[in-house]
């Protein structure tokens, strides 16, 4: 089998690890950082660790074959379709839209698809890669999904089909993203005005009795790296909630706030994290974000 990905970040990287040594077919990766010189390096040192075929186009990457998986940022997922149409895809290619992008968004995807004679199957990452690494809970939905189900379990990985046309899974996906990236976010926004306020311990020791059941420092320090880390990515996903929201007629602007903080945090970056001590990455947090 010929698998190609779009998109060699975190997800791709961890499914690929979660294969390990037998990968199920031959596997070529294109990324749009290995066509810009200052991050080239880091994706084909990637390349070679999984061993799979780095490629300097989506083209190049796709060529011949029969499984795709994109793994872009949500903003950039229908241009990813959009690309992979224009440069060529084979007739009866399964393109699995891994992209934590609006029902609407999919859809439009998935005419792109469609029409360059792929077969599109809309799918809803629901936790974290790690560590379930390759068998992270997968929902997929669309009028090719059931034929899809057992191709993706024999790859292994750990799809659950989702009655319904594309958008479906996604659903599921944007509407409880709200909840998750919007208690990151709280969090993230409580934790720099009380230590900027002079008054962070007193607030966590009060909210940590009211909510015992949180163990609010460990969520914190989660929170924290999580939004650092992939703050960028996530406020993609949640301009897409937003977008979810308005195209059911409720209003989007609660995403497009968390989005504002997600944004905030991937400024900053990593770089700001003191592993161990969460008052420290707080305070190194917020005055960075104080300017």
């Amino acid at each position: 089998m010929k698998i190609a990905f779009i998109g060699f970040g975190e997800a791709t990287s961890a499914v690929l690890e979660g294969w390990g040594g037998s990968l199920p077919g031959e596997v070529s990766v294109f990324d749009i950082k290995s066509t810009d010189a200052r991050t080239a390096e880091e994706i084909n040192d990637r390349g070679a660790r999984f061993a799979v075929r780095v490629c300097d186009s989506s083209g190049a990457a796709t060529q011949d074959a029969e499984v795709i998986f994109s793994f872009v940022t949500a903003d950039q997922a229908l241009v990813a379709a959009q690309t992979a149409a224009k440069e060529g895809i084979a007739a009866g290619t399964y393109w699995f839209d891994c992209n934590s992008c609006s029902p609407g968004t999919k859809r439009k995807a998935a005419e792109v698809i469609t029409q360059a004679g792929g077969r599109y199957v809309d799918v809803a990452v629901m936790a974290p890669v790690h560590p379930k690494l390759n068998l992270v809970p997968l929902l997929i939905s669309g009028r090719h999904a059931s034929d899809a189900a057992p191709l993706l379990q024999g790859l292994p990985m750990a799809p659950s089909v989702v009655r319904g046309e594309v958008g479906a899974a996604s659903s599921i996906k944007m509407v409880r993203s709200v909840f998750v990236k919007g208690l990151e976010a709280i969090t993230v926004e409580m934790m720099i005005a009380a230590q900027t306020a002079g008054c962070f311990d007193e607030v966590v020791q009060s909210l940590a009795k009211s909510y015992p059941q949180l163990d609010l420092e460990r969520l914190a320090e989660y929170n924290f790296e999580r939004t650092l880390t992939h703050g960028a990515r996530r406020a993609a996903e949640m301009i897409e909630s937003g977008a979810t929201l308005d195209e059911l007629g409720l209003v989007g602007d609660l995403p497009r706030a968390i989005a504002s903080v997600q944004a905030g945090q991937g400024r900053v970056g990593s770089g700001a994290i003191v592993e161990g001590d969460l008052p420290a990455t707080v305070a190194a947090v917020a005055k960075a974000r104080r300017g």
